[in-house]
């Protein structure tokens, strides 16, 4: 990795936000994880009873069919409550307010959002990856409401392995939000170390750390998405 310097620095971040949009950096995460948290609840979920599941999968349809209806969120939301409430240290619980929280996200209610996910973060389930993803969910509703030191807090909480490369990153995008490109540099490079380790895809973190002023030598990807700038001295 090469070092950029500042005005380089603050040009190439100037680029990326132009690119792909202020929120594409937490964005793309939640969109990552919000996918990643139903895969993982379903392969984990297959000792739960029959109308268990079949009343949390009715709840989604439910979800999914009031697309942005702004008068179905209510209705969304007593549904969730019965959810918790018949057992709230449940994985039902736990992913109806995920699913809660996705809502009100998709309509611009952060708070609402880190109120739903608060509701389970406690929750005691013998399941520490399901409550990683609630805590790096919780942590991007923090960041999009800029309470960077709680998102930091809430992402210091997930210590699963599986999770470490994109609690790091996460941890980037909130040092980049709070303009602490130094920590957000070596927040990206951790991130990058594990994913090269895993062989995992990583061209979205390279936009990052390209951002940041980081330009990554990868023999695994045809070239930069953002090209290097030209000395024309």
């Amino acid at each position: 990795m090469s070092a950029m310097t500042e005005e380089e620095q603050l040009d190439r971040l100037k680029s990326s936000f132009k690119k792909y949009g202020s929120t594409a950096l937490s964005g793309v995460l939640i969109a990552l994880i919000g996918f990643f948290g139903w895969q993982y609840w379903q392969k984990n979920n297959l000792a739960a009873s029959q109308n268990q599941t079949a009343r949390v999968q009715q709840f989604m349809d439910q979800a999914n069919a009031a697309g942005n209806n702004p008068n179905a969120y209510g209705t969304l939301a007593a549904s969730a409550d019965k959810i918790v409430q018949a057992d709230p240290d449940s994985v039902q619980a736990v992913q109806s307010q995920m699913v809660m929280a996705k809502a009100a996200y998709d309509k611009g209610d952060y708070a609402a959002a880190e109120r739903e996910l608060q509701k389970v973060q406690n929750a005691k389930l013998k399941d520490a990856g399901l409550i990683a993803i609630v805590n790096m969910n919780l942590a991007d509703a923090q960041l999009a409401q800029k309470k960077f030191d709680d998102a930091l807090k809430t992402l210091a909480l997930v210590t699963e392995p599986t999770f470490k490369a994109t609690v790091e990153e996460a941890r980037g995008d909130v040092f980049v939000a709070k303009k602490d490109i130094e920590n957000a540099k070596k927040a990206y490079q951790s991130a990058w170390n594990t994913l090269v380790e895993q062989k995992e895809e990583r061209q979205i973190l390279q936009i990052k750390l390209e951002s940041v002023g980081v330009l990554v030598d990868d023999p695994e990807l045809e070239r930069p998405i953002i090209q290097p700038p030209v000395d024309e001295s």
